[in-house]
């Protein structure tokens, strides 16, 4: 789940990951009306190394630790990725996560942006 932390933390979130350190699109004039589902934005995000880094490290912190979540019969988990406005940054890196787990683990993977679209920019 992508959302924004200026509408406050996800309550149900098993995990939250703040990305608010990252490059942010929204200072860029041509990619502010554009989400993290665009292709603009995602090609500035894909091309940032400490991106890149933080989803590597994201998602090998998930590989290491859902299974011990699925071995306790959790039928779900709630990971909720959080920049400041929730339409660039973390709507991209909840997509990337969604494809690389649907990739991974072969079972449903469900994406929500609580707050994408939610105010006009």
């Amino acid at each position: 789940q992508s959302f924004a932390f200026k509408h406050g933390v996800p309550l149900d979130a098993d995990f939250v990951f703040d990305l608010r350190v990252l490059p942010n699109p929204f200072y860029i004039k041509e990619l502010r009306p554009h989400s993290g589902r665009d292709t603009p934005v995602a090609q500035y995000l894909s091309a940032q190394p400490e991106v890149v880094e933080m989803l590597a490290q994201i998602e090998t912190y998930l590989a290491r630790w859902i299974p011990s979540f699925e071995s306790d019969l959790r039928s779900y988990l709630t990971v909720a990725i959080g920049c400041t406005g929730g339409q660039h940054r973390s709507v991209w890196l909840v997509e990337q996560l969604a494809a690389h787990f649907r990739q991974q683990k072969g079972g449903p993977v469900l994406v929500r942006h609580r707050d994408l679209a939610k105010e006009p920019s």
